[in-house]
């Protein structure tokens, strides 16, 4: 049984992966500090994330690293530098952490990186692909890139195996941000003008995210290789609403505002970059990912919907817990 370090344990993400991890390996998390909601599980709190952090205790003995610790969007930001903030930690901090897991034995280095890294938006019908040349934009894609680059150069350096997985946005039980306030407004009913949005955009399931990680784990085709994560089935805004309505056993009161109408009250309230993810198209193409790992999402769009709906974080807690004490991973 394999000893896994996953960082960002207690994020949306690591807490789903370290559930899904727990049930066939043991697993270190690593978090930036203690929290007493937390204080059951075993933990290594490591402090902040840069080229300085001290990585030797979380990573002993451990032969698999799932780098999932980021420095994400901040929606109100108050640092006078956010893109060396970005830098600092995405990039930075990934290769301190990878180089002194080669130094330590560690066989595969897994980075969760972003969709990002391959654009912010593509043509319907166009999906972005894992051999496209990447076109990051913002500091957060930008980060992310460099620490691609950095580590697959490590890579090479060390021997020690990268895998990078780019997910686009990632939904389930726990999930907040737009992704929660758009569940709220439709249990509400609250009518939204987003009836006449025919985009297509790929999303992907935490449940079917932390299966593929799973996989890039013990698989030995993932060694040196970049994958696309998604659900496989592209969902229009309008689409996604209704089946989120759906899910909660409602009916989604969308409005047939036009489109140029809807974008030019973003371009007023100064809110373009949002508009862009609720108009545009962003489609993932994960036949890579199927055809190299044999790997088919396991959780369908309709049942991830589901889930995330009737499901909360305090629901995935005791089920990490569950699993702690059933397992006694270290």
């Amino acid at each position: 049984m394999a000893l896994i370090l996953v960082t960002g344990a207690d994020g949306f993400i690591g807490q789903h992966l370290c559930v899904c991890l727990g049930q066939e390996h043991k697993v270190r998390r690593s978090v930036r500090r203690h929290a007493l909601e937390n204080e059951c599980l075993p933990v290594e709190a490591i402090g902040e994330i840069d080229a300085a952090t001290d990585w030797t205790s979380a990573l002993a003995g451990v032969e698999v690293v799932v780098h999932a610790a980021a420095r994400v969007h901040i929606m109100k930001e108050k640092d006078a530098d956010p893109t060396a903030q970005f830098h600092r930690v995405n990039a930075a901090g990934s290769l301190n952490l990878a180089r002194q897991a080669a130094k330590a034995g560690v066989r595969r280095f897994i980075f969760l990186s972003t969709i990002k890294v391959n654009g912010e938006q593509n043509v319907a019908g166009q999906p972005f692909s894992a051999s496209d040349r990447p076109a990051p934009e913002d500091p957060y894609a930008l980060s992310k890139y460099a620490a691609e680059i950095g580590l697959q150069g490590l890579g090479v350096e060390t021997g020690m195996e990268i895998v990078i997985i780019r997910p686009p946005l990632v939904y389930g039980v726990g999930v907040k941000g737009n992704f929660a306030t758009l569940i709220h407004l439709l249990e509400k009913r609250v009518p939204l003008p987003f009836g006449a949005i025919h985009n297509k955009r790929s999303l992907v399931g935490v449940d079917n995210l932390t299966d593929l990680i799973a996989t890039c784990i013990w698989h030995p085709a993932a060694a040196n290789q970049v994958f696309l994560a998604a659900d496989g089935e592209d969902l229009s805004t309008s689409e996604l609403l209704r089946r989120l309505a759906q899910a909660l056993g409602k009916s989604a009161l969308l409005l047939p505002v036009p489109v140029v109408v809807l974008e030019f009250g973003a371009k007023v309230l100064g809110k373009q970059a949002v508009a862009q993810r609720i108009f545009g198209s962003l489609q993932v193409d994960i036949c890579k990912t199927q055809d190299v790992l044999g790997w088919t999402p396991p959780v369908s769009v309709d049942e991830g919907l589901r889930r995330a709906v009737s499901l909360n974080t305090h629901g995935l807690r005791n089920r990490e817990r569950n699993q702690v004490a059933g397992r006694g991973n270290s």
